[in-house]
């Protein structure tokens, strides 16, 4: 490619921040020229000295009309409430956006009952849901991404095959494991390093706010979705265990291979899937088993990438007409 394409992250300082510049430094299509948090007055190999000798770019305070101007395109990294406050604006320059947050993902009314009021209503009908298996031509044309949740893309990508021979009315049950990373960079209680390890719990049974958008992106009633996730004493990494009640004579992974055998990021195992093999990757690793009409369903992802940065760069290049594939890991982090 002759000229390269500017692209920004705002919100460099968290780990999904770090995984896309990880990706982005080497990008054959994009140049990072624009990287921000909210003091700024640091070089980025000083907020992570794992960049040391590989990227020592200065990272701004954040500002839109900056970043704007040097930017085609900018990655919102940033914690929900906070992104609408960048999206309005950026909209209004024509900068193109991956947005993080869920700011964008739910219907207002959604969004209003799990987060807080929504400040830019008007762009919630601009939006496009940021999985490509579901909506890659209309990534294509979108100049708002609004990128999933990670616990939603693997229990998605799970159960889209089966949705026509899921029992209706019947529970969706998604038991999810997740590496500590997905809490984000701040400490607390929860998951400081004294909780954490050698322990294994539940937490926000039923309500956390991913089942809505789990309940909405499938089209299933919220009170079908049973979701209950738990954080395991690991860095990185997640899997959803789901169960749902089945109709009909059919062989669940021969459906699920044809169902997914023009996507080059979902691969069908026939062995039941782990953390490991899909850790720093963009790939989500799915088995099936069944046993009379119940159907398990075993879905694996890297929560930092598949369930965020890379996604969220597989969204950018389709918006900016390069192969999806640009750019994206394809290699565990094995052993």
């Amino acid at each position: 490619m002759s000229e390269k394409i500017n692209v920004g992250i705002i919100g460099v300082s968290g780990y999904t921040g770090l995984e896309l510049v990880k990706m982005l430094i080497n990008h054959p299509a994009f140049t990072l020229s624009y990287v921000a948090n909210s003091t700024g007055g640091i070089r980025l190999d000083e907020l992570h000295p794992s960049l040391s000798g590989v990227c020592s770019l200065q990272v701004q305070k954040a500002d839109v009309d900056t970043c704007a101007a040097s930017c085609e395109l900018v990655f919102l990294a940033v914690p929900h409430k906070t992104a609408m406050a960048f999206v309005k604006p950026f909209m209004k320059l024509s900068t193109k956006i991956v947005d993080f947050s869920a700011d964008y993902r739910l219907t207002q009314e959604l969004y209003e009952e799990y987060y807080c009021p929504h400040t830019d209503v008007e762009n919630l009908e601009n939006v496009v849901y940021g999985l490509p298996e579901m909506f890659r031509e209309e990534i294509k044309k979108a100049s708002l991404v609004a990128n999933p949740g990670c616990f939603p893309t693997s229990a998605i990508l799970g159960l889209l095959p089966f949705l026509d021979k899921r029992i209706a009315g019947s529970p969706v049950i998604i038991d999810a494991k997740t590496g500590v990373s997905g809490a984000g960079k701040k400490l607390s209680e929860v998951t400081h390093f004294v909780n954490v390890n050698d322990n294994l719990f539940a937490y926000n049974p039923f309500f956390h706010r991913h089942a809505p958008e789990i309940a909405q992106k499938l089209g299933i009633n919220f009170d079908e979705v049973n979701f209950v996730p738990h954080l395991v004493p690991l860095t990185r990494g997640m899997i959803s265990s789901i169960y749902i009640q089945t109709q009909g004579e059919f062989d669940a992974e021969e459906l699920v291979r044809e169902y997914y055998k023009d996507e080059p990021y979902v691969r069908i195992s026939k062995n039941p899937v782990d953390m490991k093999n899909t850790a720093g990757t963009n790939f989500c690793d799915i088995y099936v088993k069944q046993k009379g009409n119940v159907l398990f369903i075993s879905s694996s992802i890297d929560n930092l990438l598949r369930g965020s940065s890379s996604q969220a760069l597989a969204n950018a290049n389709l918006m900016m007409g390069l192969d999806e594939n640009t750019g994206i890991p394809n290699i565990a982090y094995v052993p």
